[in-house]
């Protein structure tokens, strides 16, 4: 498996909370926030679920 940089690009505020949830759980917090995850997927379905909010790059 390969490695995945997501950084999030747009805020949590007004989203439903399984998104603000599913964004805890990839370790983002922050505006401009960036976390390196292993390419599981586990972790592809979680960034499917809010891709709207991230930049996703292969790392």
């Amino acid at each position: 498996m390969g490695k995945i940089r997501l950084t999030q690009v747009k805020s949590i505020i007004d989203r439903p909370k399984r998104q603000k949830e599913t964004m805890k759980a990839l370790g983002l917090r922050k505006m401009n926030q960036t976390v390196e995850k292993e390419a599981t997927p586990q972790i592809m379905g979680m960034v499917n679920k809010v891709k709207h909010l991230l930049q996703v790059e292969e790392a």
